[in-house]
Formats: structure tokens, C-alpha cells, sequence
């Protein structure tokens, strides 16, 4: 018989400042953020405000975010020319999606003010609290928010960086809080995680994706080998004890590693007890004592891997593993992750936002367990023309749970002109054909929108997938 757990808190991690901001070199700084609308980037504006930085920032797309720093004091430009730009601001900080041809960064550097990517910035504020990096080539988002989620209900008043949106989190991406704690997502593309400075870093998986920078998966598996690094020995890895490639990256680090596994022996198992409808539940065990039990309320066997992962991330900054279990266990997920829009012509409309092999085929069939669909159609938009290039073979037996995959046009993003001309929409679906599944290509979203609402009913389930601007198909159907 097991014996059960006793967690040992490590008091000094998650306790907060009773609502003070944490002390902060940037504290008194001026500091000005190009594209301060982005997702991590107002958080990071938040964060530092809230340190007692003086904030600015411009953005041509202004959100609901950008008007809460506003309503804060911070001054916003919709132009990103330099007007809020004086040789007595201490740093700019801008996002990879800004060129260095930028105006307002060539008069940034015409006033000689220092200049970083965010992904640099990103690493400074972690390096003044408990860093929390989620790495991995898919499941980031889904686990960073997970920790997120559960650090807030169990009182540790984080901070964190969330490459998505939950309502669960305030239906956004960041936050800024007391505690001590910081969690972000920690992205390989463009080796943007080589500057952050973790306490404690995930590593889910690693597989080939981002081949428009890295040369193949031996550099991607150094590539995270190179992360794993900037953990410090007094610090943690938790790390997938069921992926090779992991393993492989993580070989003879002086830094202590808890592996996590299900339905196998690992410092963090679970061990799958039932499945309603797709939702998996199970019994968590740490170092061979139960430990928790957890019961998830989003399907898919991928996500009860991301869930053990988070429980083991909370432990890390302190938590009761039975208390983060419980409050991921009602976690209901991130925008866009097998997300419900509504419905067509009876039909189940979902969006997510999938778009490596590996992702649309777990995805695929966390929809088949969760709605048992009579026909179920994927639309899916591929993203990035190098990628589906690199990957075409995997993507082409990708779809093997979808009854019909449409597919339009490639989006079109980073890739050059010449990168654009070496493939398109079609390549995929004739390979998707010749693998013995039923694609089609229909280049543009109102063609798809006609083509479903003439041909779905009641017990169909039309599942928009991708990272570009797919889901605007879904919200066009449910439309009516």
C-alpha cells in the first residue's frame, strides 16, 4: 500500500509582499515599450509600473489592454514615431515583430537610449523573483496558465506572461502581482528563451518545429539543452520523463530534475483512474506516496500530462499538491484550445489553435472522445509557409481523426517571397489524399463558410484550427 504524502512547503518562495511591489532595479526608471499592446508585453508594462517604473509605450492596434494602462497614468502613441521618445528615458524594450528599420526605434537609437527585445526584458524581471519557464515544443500556453491559475486560487499572488487568454486568468494574457513568483512561457523560436533566467523551468517536449532558424532537431534538442542550462543547481527541472529527446537534452546537468510520466513509474506519475467524455482522472503520486488526486474538466490525454506537469510546477513554488490539483482539476482552458463558438445548422463549432502535427492529432482526438461527432469536419489553416514545408510528411497523416479536412490558403507570416513560391495549400492536400484521408482545398474563408453551412447538421462537429486568422470562419458560422 502506498504511503501518502506529507508536503514540505519552501516557505520563502511564494510568500508576498502583503501587497507592496517586490524592491526592483527599475524602479524609478523610464522605460518605453514599442508595441506595448502585445500579450507579454503589457504585462511587462504592468509589472514594471507597478514596480514604480515610469511607463510609455506606443501601439498602432490599441486593446482593452493598452486602455487599462492608460486609465493608469501610462501615456500610449497609436503612431510609432518617437514623439513620446526624450534622451532622458532609461530603456526601450520592443517586440520581435519590430523591425530594426522601425522609426520609432531609429530615434530611440538617434538618442542614444538603450534598446532589448522582450525576450530579454522578460528574462530581467524574472531574474528578480522565483522564474517559473514553461518550454516545450507544443502544450506552453495550456501549462503556463494552469500554474497561473492555480498560484492565484492558493494565495501566492503571482505575476505571469501567458501566450493566451482565459477567462479564468481576467481574460488576459498577464498579470502583475505581489508574490513572489513570475511564470511565463518560454518560446525556442529564434532561441528568445536562451535569455530568460529561470528558477524553475518545464520542459514538456521537443520535437521539430521553427526549421526557418534551427537546422534540424539535433540544434533544437541543444537549443534546450542551452535553456536547461540557465537553471541554476540550487533550482529544478521538471521535465517529461516520457520523451527521449528530453532526456537527451537534460543528460549529466548538475541541476536536479523531477520527471514526470502517466501510467509509468517517474518522480511525478499519474496514474489514469477513469475517462467521462474524454476528461481523464487520476491519482498523482510524488517519489512512490500518493500524493493527490486530480479530475480534469478539459478532455484530451495531452492535457492530464500539462496538468501533472503544473501540479509539479506548484509544488516547486510551495503548494500543497492536493490544493493545485484541485483548482487545475477546474481549470476550463485557454482561448482558442478546443474552444466552443457556438453552434451551425445543429453542428458543434470549436476553434483552437493547433497547428503542428503533433498538436492537430492529439487535438483531433480529444474532440472525438469529448463530442463523438456522427462526421467531424478540421478546418485548417497552415501557418507559415516554411513550416508546412519542413513538415508536410507529418502533416499529411496528421489528420487521420477528421472525417474531411478543408483547407485554405497558406498564412502568410515572416516566410520570404521566395520561401512563399516553394509551396502552397494544394501541396498539403494532395498529400493528405495520398495518405489515404479525404482533404480539400478551398483558398479563401467565405468559399469554406458557404461549403460548411451547406453540408453540416445536426450531430457534425466543424473544428477551425491554426495560428493565423482561422477562427474567423467559426465565428462567421455560428453567426448564421
Amino acid at each position: 500500500m502506498e504511503q501518502v504524502y506529507t508536503p514540505s512547503r519552501m516557505d520563502s518562495r511564494v510568500t508576498s509582499s502583503e501587497g507592496k511591489a517586490l524592491p526592483s532595479r527599475f524602479a524609478g526608471k523610464r522605460v518605453h515599450f514599442i508595441g506595448i499592446g502585445g500579450s507579454g508585453m503589457n504585462g511587462l508594462a504592468r509589472i514594471l509600473l507597478d514596480c514604480g517604473a515610469v511607463v510609455t509605450g506606443s501601439d498602432p492596434n490599441p486593446n482593452a489592454q493598452t486602455l487599462d494602462l492608460i486609465k493608469r497614468g501610462v501615456k500610449v502613441s497609436r503612431s510609432q514615431l518617437g514623439e513620446l521618445l526624450s534622451a532622458d528615458v532609461d530603456l526601450v524594450v520592443r517586440t520581435a515583430a519590430v523591425p530594426e528599420a522601425n522609426p520609432e526605434f531609429l530615434a530611440a537609437k538617434r538618442y542614444g537610449i538603450k534598446s532589448i527585445k522582450y525576450a530579454e526584458m522578460l528574462g530581467q524581471v524574472m531574474q528578480e523573483r522565483l522564474g517559473v519557464a514553461v518550454a516545450g515544443t507544443h502544450g506552453k500556453s495550456t501549462t503556463t496558465a494552469m500554474i497561473s491559475y492555480a498560484l492565484t486560487q492558493c494565495g501566492a499572488d503571482p505575476s505571469f506572461v501567458v501566450g493566451g487568454t482565459s477567462p479564468q486568468l481576467g481574460g488576459v494574457g498577464s498579470r502583475s502581482g505581489t508574490g513572489k513568483s513570475f511564470v511565463a512561457e518560454a518560446c525556442e523560436y529564434d532561441r528568445s528563451f536562451h535569455n530568460l533566467r529561470p528558477t524553475v523551468a518545464l520542459l514538456l517536449n521537443i520535437e521539430e518545429d521553427h526549421l526557418d532558424c534551427y537546422s534540424g532537431i539535433d540544434e533544437i534538442v541543444q537549443s534546450f539543452r542551452r535553456f536547461a542550462q540557465l537553471v541554476p543547481p540550487d533550482g529544478l527541472l521538471i521535465a517529461n520523463g516520457q520523451d527521449a529527446r528530453v532526456g537527451q537534452a537534460l543528460g549529466d546537468l548538475p541541476t536536479p530534475v523531477e520527471w514526470v510520466a502517466i501510467d509509468r513509474e517517474a518522480t511525478w506519475s499519474t496514474r489514469v483512474t477513469s475517462i467521462d467524455s474524454g476528461r481523464h482522472a487520476g491519482q498523482i503520486v510524488y517519489k512512490g506516496k500518493a500524493a493527490a488526486t486530480i479530475k480534469l474538466s478539459i478532455p484530451g490525454a495531452h492535457n492530464l500530462f500539462n496538468a501533472t506537469m503544473a501540479v509539479a510546477a506548484c509544488h516547486a513554488c510551495g503548494i500543497d499538491p492536493q490544493a493545485a490539483a484541485d483548482v487545475i482539476g477546474r481549470f476550463t482552458g485557454v482561448d482558442r484550445r478546443m474552444t466552443e463558438m457556438g453552434r451551425c445548422n445543429s453542428a458543434m463549432v470549436v476553434d483552437d489553435y493547433g497547428h503542428h502535427p503533433t498538436e492537430i492529432r492529439a487535438t483531433l482526438r480529444a474532440l472525438r472522445e469529448r463530442y463523438q461527432p456522427k462526421r467531424l469536419f478540421c478546418v485548417f489553416q497552415p501557418h507559415q509557409h516554411s513550416r508546412t514545408r519542413f513538415l508536410l510528411e507529418d502533416f499529411a497523416t496528421s489528420f487521420a481523426s477528421a472525417d474531411e479536412t478543408i483547407v485554405p490558403d497558406i498564412y502568410f507570416v515572416r516566410d520570404s517571397e521566395e520561401e512563399k513560391s516553394r509551396i502552397s495549400a494544394q501541396h498539403l492536400v494532395e498529400r493528405v489524399n495520398a495518405s489515404g484521408q479525404h482533404a480539400i482545398h478551398l483558398a479563401n474563408f467565405p468559399a469554406i463558410v458557404e461549403y460548411l453551412k451547406a453540408t453540416i447538421g445536426q450531430g457534425d462537429l466543424v473544428v477551425t484550427m491554426g495560428a493565423g486568422n482561422v477562427w474567423e470562419i467559426g465565428r462567421d458560422l455560428v453567426a448564421g
